[in-house]
């Protein structure tokens, strides 16, 4: 069933409609991202109407506007866990489409956002790529994507130029900002597994154990020590809201005792909310809880455990 967005779009042409469709388009495509942010924020999401996403190639950037808040782009917690499924599926389209190739360094990243009517735009440069050629892929790139996010329906529509907003476009804020991670992970060679990937983003990042001015690793508390660590790499990594890994790979980089210690604080970094559990197949997933952003980074950087906070003892 056909959407008031794609209705109008087809009968103005399609990517090829001329520039005296974009304000109506602008209007439709504003009320279709507020129904796709009220979608995610449900059980299943996109399954009365599909969640869509508008792609645009213009001024040799592919563009894209998102159902989540533009405030996204300094603020990761922002977004649930379906919302921040449904931007890397944005993300990993726009680099397929581009085909950057791998990136050697945190400079070569090229990821930006801005806003369409207060929803996230996100940009990347794709000199090669026309209109037509993105009305043909885009939405089969997206398509395959987002239809790996369970219990969620979503569609791309390719709109002409000049709908999205291509100015005001800025770096996400921080290194290990999700976007960036979503990006690095994107220019990421094939035929890695999961942990080679993290690996690899977190050099790519240059996320290490040390950075600021508290040295979580220097904690002389081993229990605190190791939570700390734990936070850090985590954050470093982006692994916020939707993106997560197994909880075996909590006691990566201890040795001897500290990595069953690292399982005991893992658990009690679940019971803490200050980690979130995600079931999949045969796996436990967790992630850092965006909701208590605050209290993980002051105790990544203070040493000052929330309140409560029972770890094991040592």
């Amino acid at each position: 069933m056909a959407s008031a967005l794609a209705g109008e779009l087809e009968a103005a042409g399609g990517a090829a409609a001329p520039s005296s469709a974009n304000a109506r388009l602008r209007d439709l495509l504003t009320a279709a991202l507020r129904h796709g942010r009220d979608e995610l924020t449900r059980p299943r999401s996109g399954y009365g109407a599909p969640v869509e996403i508008a792609l645009s190639a213009q001024d040799d950037l592919l563009l894209a506007a998102t159902p989540a808040t533009a405030g996204l782009r300094a603020d990761p917690k922002a977004a649930g866990e379906r919302e921040w499924q449904l931007v890397a599926a944005t993300v990993d389209t726009l680099v397929d489409l581009a085909c950057p190739g791998p990136a050697t360094s945190v400079r070569d990243l090229a990821l930006r956002a801005g806003e369409t009517g207060g929803f996230l735009t996100l940009a990347f440069p794709a000199p090669g790529v026309g209109p037509a050629e993105l009305e043909e892929l885009g939405p089969l790139a997206f398509g395959e994507r987002a239809g790996a996010i369970d219990r969620l329906r979503a569609r791309a529509l390719v709109l002409p130029a000049g709908v999205l907003d291509g100015s005001g476009l800025r770096e996400p804020i921080g290194t290990g900002h999700p976007l960036r991670v979503a990006e690095a992970q994107a220019r990421l060679p094939a035929g890695l597994d999961d942990e080679q990937r993290e690996e690899a983003v977190l050099a790519l990042l240059g996320a290490g154990a040390a950075g600021g001015a508290v040295r979580p690793h220097e904690d002389p508390d081993p229990a605190k020590r190791v939570a700390r660590r734990i936070l850090q790499r985590l954050d470093g990594m982006g692994k916020w809201g939707g993106y997560h890994t197994d909880f075996a790979h909590l006691a990566r980089g201890f040795a001897g005792n500290e990595r069953a210690l690292a399982q005991e604080v893992g658990e009690a970094l679940l019971e803490a909310e200050l980690l979130k559990e995600k079931p999949s197949v045969g796996q436990r997933h967790v992630y850092l809880n965006p909701r208590r952003a605050g209290d993980i980074r002051t105790f990544i950087e203070r040493g000052a455990a929330p309140p409560g906070m029972r770890l094991p003892p040592r």
